[in-house]
């Protein structure tokens, strides 16, 4: 593998022009001196900002338009339209489709994005059909794509679906799901029984949707910190959206931040929406991780979504009404590190020995880089540059 060095960049968080030497996949220097590397392939991107590559924690290829012709919304406004809407449609539409999935990796590369962790819909009339396209699609591109088995349409209250969530973990899929124990399933003891039994058998990640608001969420929200203590399943779980955090009063908020951080629950959120957004710098001060993503994109849920991580990170920022520059930070880091470590990703950012997954952006500042999301001028993946 060719040495690759990036001349005269500004790695975020280091503050001046530094040149980052890449070898064998792996951020080899990073020096405020000229490096002298010999036969390596050199790329000037002074005053440019490096930053790690960015991270999708939150997406369902498997669901997507994207790529074929524009198809109207036809979904209601209610939870439960959208279900439908999207199992009277997919059949319909060819969902899910290898070659729009890959038409979305495509863009999600070109636009920075390293690693994707995407919800794969898991029920009997799907079986494992679009875990089987979403592996074929990603076997033909750079990003790696860890998917999680997810029971869109419940576990308990749709026989069939908790033997193919383990026939999907048992194929390899990286992370089991779950839906609303209780606004769905209605029973939240015994899904989360469920659910957190598989994760510990088959030794993999869980992320939740959590959609269920107010103190039915926050309660729930307990039950998932107890449960993930209990089992020693620290930094193996992530509750996505979790709603309820951004509702309830700040007594009973700091009360499930803290439990988090104690038990090692990541958030990942997509500041959807009117939707409510997680605190996330109460969050990240407690020392909880928070990852994003956009959840559906082009999809039978929605018609928005770009691919852009950057896009998505100012989503996040401005949902939170974030105008400082140390705060909006807050939403890069979700879209990267807080990614990354959501992710289970290990040596994940721009320190040597860190993975070479580089993106490069004509910003200033990382502020910058968010609001004004701008175009990527170079996308490493380990090691190897893809688009400049």
């Amino acid at each position: 593998m060719t040495d690759v060095l990036l001349r005269g960049g500004l790695p975020w968080g280091l503050g001046a022009p530094a040149d980052i030497l890449v070898r064998a996949g792996r951020v080899a220097r990073v020096s405020l001196s000229p490096v002298e590397a010999p036969g390596a392939q050199v790329h000037d991107v002074s005053g440019q900002l490096v930053l790690p590559g960015l991270v999708e924690a939150h997406c369902h290829l498997d669901k997507t338009l994207y790529g074929g012709p524009w198809v109207p919304h036809s979904a209601g406004d209610t939870l439960s339209g959208r279900i439908s809407n999207d199992l009277g449609r997919r059949a319909e539409l060819g969902v899910p489709s290898v070659a729009r999935i890959t038409a979305l990796l495509e863009r999600m590369s070109r636009a920075g994005t390293t690693h994707v962790r995407t919800h794969t819909d898991i029920d009997p009339a799907a079986g494992l059909r679009g875990v089987e396209a979403v592996r074929e699609a990603a076997a033909a591109s750079p990003i790696d794509v860890r998917q999680v088995a997810f029971p869109q349409h419940g576990v308990l209250t749709n026989p069939g679906t908790a033997e193919l969530l383990e026939e999907a973990l048992k194929s390899g899929v990286e992370a089991v799901g779950g839906l609303d124990p209780a606004g769905i399933d209605r029973d939240p003891v015994r899904h989360l029984d469920l659910i957190f039994g598989l994760a510990g058998r088959y030794g993999t990640h869980l992320d939740i949707h959590l959609h269920d608001g107010g103190t039915l969420g926050g309660w729930e929200l307990r039950l998932i910190i107890e449960r993930t203590k209990a089992l020693g399943l620290r930094g193996r779980v992530a509750v996505s959206h979790a709603y309820a955090l951004g509702q309830l009063d700040e007594a009973a908020q700091d009360h499930l931040v803290e439990g988090l951080a104690e038990a090692g629950v990541a958030v990942v959120t997509a500041a959807v929406y009117d939707f409510p957004v997680p605190p996330v710098k109460k969050l990240r001060a407690a020392g909880v991780t928070v990852a994003c993503g956009h959840d559906g994109i082009r999809d039978l849920w929605g018609p928005y979504g770009s691919g852009d991580m950057l896009e998505r990170a100012m989503h996040v920022a401005y949902r939170s009404t974030f105008r400082r520059d140390d705060d909006i930070e807050l939403a890069l880091e979700a879209a990267t590190v807080g990614g990354a470590r959501a992710l289970g990703l290990d040596d994940y950012g721009l320190a040597p020995g860190d993975r070479a997954d580089l993106v490069v952006v004509p910003a200033g500042s990382p502020a910058e880089a968010v609001v004004v999301h701008p175009a990527r001028t170079l996308v490493m993946k380990d090691g190897v540059v893809l688009h400049n």
